[in-house]
Formats: C-alpha cells, structure tokens, sequence
C-alpha cells in the first residue's frame, strides 16, 4: 500500500473523479476486505497517512470483564480490562483499543479481494456521476451518433460516455435511422438497471423536443424573453405552443415564428414537416381556451371545473374540431381541459382574440366570459 495517495490521485485524474470521492471508495473497499478476510464480526478503520502516502488498517477490540457474558477467548474482538491496561493504563472497561494490522501480510488472496472490491466500487462511483450528470439533463436536446439499430427497432445512440438508446415508440411515425446517421433527441429519463448499469432514454416525440428545439431557434426564447408556457404535440402531425412575451417592444408569437416563418419552418423541418401553431398564453382560462382552438372563431366560454364549455356558430365547428379530431385535441392538451362544443346559429360572433383586434362592442368581452 505504499504511495497509495499518488494512486488515488492518478485514478481520480483518469476517471474524472473527486479526490475525496475516490478516497472514502478505497477505504470502504479495504474495510470491506479485511471482513472478508479477518472476519465479518470484528469492526475496522482505516487512515490515510499524507506524509507517508500510505494506508493504514486498523482493528477494533473492546474492553471488557472477565465475567462478562459477551466475553469469548477464541474471539479477537474483545480484550479483557487486565491485558488492556499492559497497553494503556488509563483504559476502562467498555472503552475500545486500535491494533494495526500489517497490510503486506494480507497475502494473494486478500490483495485479489481489494482488487476486485476497488474496482467494483469505483464503477459504482463513476456511474453514480454520471447518473446525476445526465439527470440534470432531462428535457435537454443532444446530438448523436447511431452506432446501432436492433431487432425491436430500437436505435443506438453514442454521445460523450455513454450509448443512450431512442425506443421505436419514441419515434416519430415512419422515421428510420442507419448506422453512421446523425440524430438530434431530447433526453427523456435517466435511470439505473442493475443488468445494464446507466440508462439514458431520448425521444422525439415529446412535446419537451419541440419547446428545446424552439429555443435553439429562437434567441428570445434562448434568452428568456419569450416563455414557453404548454405545448401539445401529436407527433409528425401537428403541434401548439403557448408562448408570453417578457419585453414589451416582443410579439412572442411573431419572433418565434420568425420572417417569413422561416424560424418555425425549420423547426417543423426537424420534426418531419410538423405543422406547428403558435398562440400567444393567458392566464384567463377562457381567453387561452379560445385562443387555444384557433383557427375557429369562438362566440362564447364557460369553464365548468376540468371542462370548457365552448359555444361557436355552426360554421366554425369543422374549424375547431380539425381533421381526424386533431385540433380540438391538441386545444385540450394545451390547456389541460376537456373541451366541449356547442353549436350555434348565431352569425355575430367575436373574432378570436389571437389576431389582437379589440371587438367594437363593448359588451363583447362580457359576452365571450359568460358575464364574469
């Protein structure tokens, strides 16, 4: 155990780890050793000598009487009062005495041990690193390189240490991707298999990929000036955001969609020509609700508890219901609500407010929120 300071510091250095960290791993794997070898039922500690670079073992025994009942000869683990006042005279009984252990008298077999207990401890150690490393990255976007494409589909992706895996659920429909392609991903969620060790999961389907993909497009967003408040996604389909605008000199919906939708349109170029609306948030239900089922003009909004009761004239309700069902559903998601349509024939409706026109009528707002 000679120079045992220089080879904590080397492994440290090697697997970018905390001196301290890779300190508390090799005494916890000697301790683990010397129980193995000396035995289960002794207690140990050990002290790292800086000046001497070395590790020291140490093994504790307890004072006790000879008429004590836990007293056992054939056990080290104890000492009696009269033998330990030969090593110091001021012990009492129930105090504990320390005896070096000599580690160069540990043989093959125990230095076998150490060897696999260290590595095992130390693997822990950077997997536990890593772990909280990429934890802190969920719902970021990173870059990567396929390295592999299994039977069920599922595609392999190697960035910085580690192989992080895209399930085919996880997927946008009809995506296919080759070895040696590179893949833009949001990392999903972080965990530990005890088979597989670190497990990074990505996806493209999540609405959290397309709010980061928005930020690296979108400076504002980038530079907190626009806030993503919900998005909905139904993947390679379509897509809403909610956006706030922080600056008052920002239209939040109109920088994020860009000069000539050219910011949106990469965005949506990313995600398989995902058709991506964008709105601009209220902290009023009723208003958010209306904006939310654009492009249909809403005449009226009356939120029940979880549902909005949404009335609009009868011309509007294809609008608002979309194709397939798709952008009523994508409204509830975005506000977190059922959404209920009532038809209507009145031809008087209330432009809906996400065009940023005041309505004429005075009373036209009182009408839209049900007289609130």
């Amino acid at each position: 155990m000679e120079k045992i300071i220089d080879i904590i510091d080397s492994i440290a250095h090697e697997k970018g780890l905390d001196i301290k960290d890779v300190q508390e791993t090799v005494r916890m794997a000697l301790t683990k050793t010397a129980k193995k070898v000396y035995g289960e039922e002794y207690e140990y500690n050990t002290e790292l000598d800086k000046k001497t670079k070395t590790l020291k073992l140490y093994q504790k025994v307890l004072v006790v009487d000879e008429n004590d009942p836990k007293y056992d000869p054939k056990l080290e683990k104890y000492i009696l009062l009269k033998d330990a006042k030969e090593v110091d005279p001021h012990v009492e009984i129930g105090d504990e005495l320390t005896y070096e252990l000599p580690l160069d008298n540990l043989g093959r077999t125990a230095a076998a041990t150490l060897q696999r207990e260290l590595e095992y401890h130390i693997q822990r150690l950077i997997e536990n690193q890593l772990f909280e490393k990429y934890k802190n990255m969920v719902n970021k976007t990173i870059f990567g390189m396929v390295s592999r494409v299994d039977n069920d589909e599922s595609t392999f992706i190697e960035f910085e240490e580690i192989r992080a895996i895209l399930p085919r659920k996880n997927r946008i429909k009809g995506e296919k991707f080759k070895v040696g392609n590179v893949v833009k991903a949001v990392i999903r969620k972080v965990f530990i298999d005890k088979a597989n060790g670190i497990q990074v999961e990505l996806s493209r389907t999540s609405p959290k990929f397309l709010e980061s993909l928005l930020a690296m497009e979108v400076p504002e967003i980038k530079d907190e000036l626009i806030i993503i408040n919900a998005s909905a996604r139904i993947p390679g389909e379509r897509a809403k955001v909610a956006l706030t605008s922080l600056h008052p000199n920002i239209d939040a919906v109109g920088a994020t969609v860009g000069t000539r939708g050219m910011r949106i349109n990469a965005v949506s170029k990313e995600l398989h020509n995902e058709n991506i609306d964008c709105v601009e948030y209220s902290s009023i239900p009723e208003i958010f609700v209306a904006r939310a089922l654009a492009p249909a003009v809403i005449s009226h909004v009356k939120i029940d508890g979880e549902k909005a009761i949404v009335t609009l004239s009868s011309d509007q309700k294809s609008k608002a219901i979309g194709k397939s069902g798709i952008n009523i559903r994508l409204a509830a998601m975005l506000v977190g609500k059922q959404i209920e349509l009532v038809e209507t024939e009145a031809k008087n409706t209330i432009l809906n407010d996400s065009y940023k026109e005041e309505p004429r009528d005075p009373n036209a707002l009182k009408n839209l929120f049900g007289g609130i």
